[in-house]
């Protein structure tokens, strides 16, 4: 069982809603969101940071698709 489903809370700054998932300190701050703690690691982002997280880095991701399509 992951601290997700144990119940840990956002790791936006400010924020202080459930947790939904995990993802890694470096792309969470490259996407613009305040994380505070360590610069290592994993963090934790509810629902409405994710979501924010996907719209963030939906370029990075169609161009790094295309990169390896060869």
């Amino acid at each position: 069982m992951g601290r997700v489903a144990k119940g840990v809370n956002c790791s936006v700054v400010g924020c202080g809603k459930q947790a939904v998932r995990s993802l890694s300190s470096e792309k969470v701050s490259r996407a613009g969101l305040n994380v505070g703690g360590s610069g290592r690691g994993r963090v934790y982002i509810c629902k409405d940071h994710y979501k924010e997280f996907k719209k963030q880095t939906k370029k990075e991701k169609k161009l790094e698709k295309w990169r390896h399509m060869g």
